[in-house]
């Protein structure tokens, strides 16, 4: 077994304890690094209890580590840093964090099939929203179908849903304008096969997924419209 392989078998092994899975989603569905506190809290279990899984995941390599004063103040009097944890860069084969490049494959090649009549970005696009629309039918709501697709979604209080991961994260990066046409069209089908009224809007972002989540009312005054719309004459 290569060294990388071995490296990924013993990181996979490390979230096979279900409190530690736990520990580990927390911190990577996180906007910022977490600290022990919060990551206690959030899993419900003593502080100790989290410190000592996020460590064993620092040792796994699936988590890093800084330190920072969170009360933002610096000099005498301001306390120690706290420890906070944040996921590494890249991922491992076998879904830490979730992909799903299966899925991606099937959708792009079922796209390539109609390439002939329709030309590949549009065929691809138009198969990635009839998957989505099949997927979402039976999931029981678009956040049960969000989540079933990989994306992490996380909802404010105006309803507007930002996708936390990518679920064709590496394949995003190196075929950025036909795999973001496709994840757009997959959520649009998702939102319609949910029977979900929100529209699905390009919001490229570091680190997470290139589609937002909003009322169709809410878009900013002069956004563009996304690929699947109309512009009014």
């Amino acid at each position: 077994m290569s060294a990388l392989a071995a490296n990924r078998a013993a990181a996979l092994a490390a979230l096979a304890d279900p409190v530690r899975r736990a520990v580990y989603d927390i911190v990577a569905r996180a906007q910022d690094a977490v600290g022990r506190d919060a990551a206690a809290t959030a899993a419900g279990v003593p502080r100790s209890t989290a410190a000592f899984h996020l460590d064993r995941l620092v040792d796994a390599g699936l988590l890093t580590v800084e330190y920072r004063r969170l009360s933002g103040r610096s000099g005498p009097g301001a306390g120690r840093p706290a420890k906070l944890y944040r996921t590494v860069s890249g991922e491992l084969i076998g879904s830490v964090p979730e992909r799903h490049y299966e899925l991606a494959a099937d959708i792009l090649a079922a796209g390539a099939e109609r390439a002939d009549r329709d030309g590949v970005s549009v065929a691809a696009a138009a198969a990635a929203r009839s998957r989505g629309h099949e997927i979402a039918s039976g999931a029981g709501g678009i956040d049960a179908a969000l989540d079933a697709c990989g994306y992490a979604p996380e909802s404010d209080a105006q309803g507007t849903v930002v996708m936390r991961n990518c679920p064709f994260h590496a394949l995003a990066r190196r075929h950025s304008e036909l795999v973001c046409a496709v994840n757009l069209a997959l959520v649009e089908g998702l939102l319609e096969g949910a029977g979900d009224t929100r529209t699905a809007y390009p919001m490229p972002r570091d680190g997470a997924c290139c589609v937002e989540i909003r009322e169709a009312t809410s878009r900013a005054l002069g956004e563009p419209p996304t690929q699947t719309e109309t512009p009014s004459p």
